[in-house]
């Protein structure tokens, strides 16, 4: 039950304690106990709306940044990883394998502004090597969703 109470959630936020117990065929008080114990015990760490910016006003660029660096000793990456994520424009940060250490995800108003964010405070940081900035032109999906369904195609219309 744990799992699938997990993904309800995960999938759609907003469903009541009613209609989760329901659901998953249990106690409304059963379900409440169980997501504030998910809650206080830090299983869920939060709620957040997906929302698709490109159909709003908002004029923002999301770049993802690779990051490669030294380990330090004792600590290996967790030092170098909470300087960097406590930056409030870094929306994600990921420790990866292959040819970077980390992935972050920003998000700002302009490309000068990711510009200055890698060279004024990203680059600084002790222990960094190098970095790789891509920009991402269009969402397909995101977190599971999809953004804007792609037009069908009908097969038969590419064969004559």
């Amino acid at each position: 039950m744990e799992n699938k109470l997990l993904k309800l959630l995960e999938n759609d936020a907003t469903l009541t304690h009613e209609q989760l117990a329901k659901m998953l065929e249990k106690e409304v008080g059963d379900i409440k106990k169980i997501i504030l114990e998910y809650e206080k015990n830090g299983v869920i760490l939060g709620y957040k709306t997906l929302v698709d910016w490109d159909k709003t006003s908002r004029e923002y660029v999301t770049a993802i940044i690779e990051v490669k660096t030294t380990p330090q000793p004792e600590r290996g990456f967790d030092r170098i990883a909470e300087r960097i994520y406590n930056y409030p424009e870094v929306e994600s940060l990921y420790l990866i394998s292959g040819g970077f250490d980390f992935a972050i995800v920003i998000q700002a108003k302009t490309l000068r502004e990711v510009a200055l964010f890698v060279a004024e405070k990203l680059s600084p940081i002790p222990h960094i090597q190098s970095t790789s900035t891509h920009f991402v032109l269009r969402r397909y999906k995101d977190k599971g969703v999809i953004y804007g369904a792609a037009p069908e195609i009908d097969e038969r219309e590419s064969l004559g």
